[in-house]
């Protein structure tokens, strides 16, 4: 998978339908000569010539007039020393001086990929991974660079990401320190970048690049619900079927940023990492800094190639092997049925009737602890309110148990109110300076997770619950992001590190969590979407997608969702209509079709629906049990775009092609639309499929050229067809 020449100094890089080539030139500079489609072992180095432009400078290591790292492309991007382009790293010496030039010492190729602890990272225990590791140096500062390739067998997803050492005997100081880079040859390129906000999250926009650079990026202290650390670049012919394309998507849920720079010679820089504003880490003699891995994609199958790929590689490579390919619980959730109004009694009314449609899981949300009747305090003192739930949590657990169900729990971890124990304890907790006053939201505050006893205070609070109940479940929320982005416990020059300090300390707490209770299914959130990414989707299997549970509005969440996350790893229920959030009344039908398409559940109190509502809901539950393995594993083909149509309409595929799950909505019923075809993908043509619901039996290839009629249904009505090869 992985190659060296010596006589050319050329690496290929070979994944399942992708080479990645570049070389050391003359100059010593690591330069990529073709990253896409596969290609012999040919010597690419004719591919290296370089433009010549003026007021492009030479720097001193070249001394040929007229060649500039400016016009290079570079694997990892200099600063300050011919290259006017966006840098990879910006390193800070004990004078000032910022300038860099980095140069190949030597490279390694192993077998297997690295471990880097609790920074999430791509999991080698399948095997069948290979890792080169390029050491560069900075000429002028003396930093050692380390750029990380892993390529994985029968995989289209590239690996990368940088260390740092400081082998000198001085200070240095990172001000910038992305994961990676690649410059590609000039081209018409769109960028797709997955924008939105609360409870509208991952919006797919494409705009085409033009000259200067396009920044995705969130300061928040989270990946954010309005720019998801994923970037596409789509060639001209690139469609959702056909054409070639390439991802970028960040490891990471902190403060990120991703750009795509065009140049004077219309090449494109594409780079991305940790958020260099206002970011300064300090590094010691002898100390290291290792960058989040970026999980590259290449496809020339077009949009819907590189979403398969990202899938079966966070499927395979990033979810925890205990959760990927496991069937999920059907949760049934009590927030939206009573928030914080509630007590015994309340609870197992919903778990009675949750037992009877087939529901596997109750999940008590939040108000269950401290003080906690609503939104103003308690946050931070993780013990059972016991005169709320009259016998405490066991009084529902046992409930469940009786029913044949089991027992989840809600936490939001990083967080505190001012009016609880925790901040009556230990005000200096709290992220923010004191005389600068705090900005509160949903009044709380966050928790200062840079410090590694308020990590272990926390840890022991909520390990001490789940070690005491019969917990199956957990649902762990972030319902607010950093605005005062400090540590009281920082000295002044590294009060740059906190942002970063602070992911690593949820990702410390997640790993020893997940540890310490393998059995116990995480489920992340964040006030719904927002820090929907693949760095929390290593230690939670599945995602809270959206607080937005509308039948209508879901459809665009969940497709965009799609185009970089697989769809076992979003969580979608069924909430009541009309819906909380949107005001709008669609039918039970259209929102448990729509809710099918992932981790499935409910978000309504059970015990006031009609008798043949819980009828129609025990026949959705039956019906998802059907199709889960094919959530779980299945490749997803999007068949008609609800941004730029009046359908949504998506197909999963069992990978033996065996079998197939149509899921489609109209949006606005329309006269003239009865006649409307949809053409399924991802069959065997020479195969005979039947569509139940359609009685018919046809060639896949008639399935997939000739198509199907659409049925003519009301607003947001859906259909749906199980296609099975017979």
């Amino acid at each position: 998978m992985i190659a060296f020449d010596a006589k050319t100094n050329l690496f290929h890089l070979r994944g399942a339908s992708y080479s990645y080539v570049m070389f050391v030139n003359e100059w010593g500079y690591l330069q990529c000569l073709h990253y896409g489609g596969r290609v012999g072992g040919d010597n690419l180095t004719y591919l290296k010539q370089i433009d010549f432009k003026s007021f492009s400078p030479t720097p001193p290591d070249i001394l040929i007039e007229g060649v500039s790292l400016d016009l290079i492309p570079s694997e990892y991007a200099s600063f300050g020393q011919s290259d006017f382009r966006a840098p990879s790293a910006v390193i800070e010496q004990a004078d000032g001086a910022r300038m860099s030039r980095f140069r190949y010492c030597s490279h390694e190729i192993e077998e297997g990929a690295p471990d880097w602890g609790a920074l999430p990272h791509a999991r080698a225990e399948k095997g069948g991974a290979q890792t080169l590791s390029v050491r560069l140096k900075d000429a002028v500062s003396g930093m050692e660079i380390v750029l990380h390739y892993t390529v994985f067998e029968h995989s289209d997803v590239l690996v990368r990401n940088a260390e740092f050492y400081n082998g000198t005997n001085g200070k240095l100081y990172l001000n910038k320190a992305f994961s990676f880079c690649f410059d590609l040859p000039a081209d018409d390129y769109s960028l797709l970048r997955l924008a939105g906000r609360h409870q509208l999250e991952r919006m797919p926009e494409c705009t085409p690049l033009a000259h200067g650079t396009i920044r995705l990026s969130s300061e928040r202290g989270a990946s954010s619900h309005q720019m998801n650390p994923f970037m596409g670049l789509l060639k001209k012919d690139c469609t959702e079927h056909g054409g070639e394309c390439y991802g970028a998507a960040l490891c990471y849920s902190g403060s990120f940023a991703l750009t795509a720079e065009v140049s004077q010679s219309d090449t494109v820089r594409v780079q991305g990492g940790i958020c260099e504003e206002g970011f300064r880490w300090s590094l010691s003699a002898g100390e290291r800094f290792v960058t989040p891995q970026a999980f590259l994609a290449y496809s020339d199958r077009g949009l819907g190639g590189m979403s398969r790929a990202y899938a079966d590689f966070y499927r395979e490579r990033v979810i925890s092997p205990a959760f990927a390919y496991k069937r999920r619980p059907i949760v049934v959730n009590n927030w939206e049925a009573t928030y914080f109004d509630f007590d015994v009694e309340k609870l197992n009314a919903i778990v009675d009737e949750g037992a009877k449609i087939g529901i596997d899981t109750f999940v008590l949300d939040d108000g269950w602890f401290g003080i906690r009747n609503d939104p103003t305090s308690g946050l931070g003192d993780w013990s059972v309110n016991e005169e709320k739930l009259k016998g405490g949590l066991n009084a529902v657990i046992s409930h469940c148990k009786e029913k044949g169900m089991q027992f989840g729990l809600w936490f939001e971890p990083e967080m505190i109110s001012k009016n609880s124990e925790l901040f009556r304890s230990h005000p200096d907790w709290a992220v923010g300076k004191v005389s600068a006053g705090y900005c509160e939201s949903r009044h709380q505050l966050v928790l200062d997770f840079s410090r590694p006893e308020i990590v272990e205070a926390i840890y022991k609070q909520v390990s001490d619950i789940l070690s005491a109940y019969d917990i199956s479940y957990v649902k762990w929320d972030m319902n607010r992001h950093i605005t005062e982005q400090f540590s009281a416990a920082l000295p002044a020059d590294r009060q740059g590190e906190f942002t970063h300090r602070f992911i690593m300390g949820v990702y410390t707490l997640a790993d020893r969590l997940t540890r310490a209770f393998p059995n116990v299914l995480f489920e992340g959130c964040s006030g719904g979407g927002g820090r929907f990414d693949a760095g929390m989707l290593y230690y939670f299997p599945q995602i809270w997608t959206s607080d937005n549970t509308d039948g209508y509005d879901r459809v665009k969440i969940q497709y965009g969702t799609s185009i970089a996350y697989p769809l076992s790893a979003m969580s979608c229920h069924v909430s009541v209509c009309p819906n909380h959030q949107t005001k709008r009344t669609v039918s039970l039908k259209t929102r448990g079709d729509v809710a099918s398409l992932g981790a499935t559940g409910y978000e309504l109190d059970l015990s006031k629906l009609r008798a043949e509502e819980k009828e129609e809901m025990r026949l959705q539950i039956k019906a998802y049990r059907r199709v889960s393995r094919l959530i779980l594993e299945g490749d997803l083909y999007r068949l008609s775009d609800p941004f730029h149509s009046n359908y949504f309409c998506v197909q999963i595929v069992a990978k033996d092609r065996s079998e197939a799950y149509v899921v489609g909505e109209e949006i606005l019923t329309n006269s003239d639309d009865n006649l409307r075809r949809i053409r399924l993908q991802g069959l065997d043509g020479a195969a005979d499929y039947t569509v139940e619901e359609l009685g018919i039996t046809l060639k896949g290839d008639t399935l997939m050229r000739a198509g199907c009629i659409l049925p003519h249904l009301s607003d947001f009505g859906t259909w749906v067809w199980h296609i099975r090869k017979v």
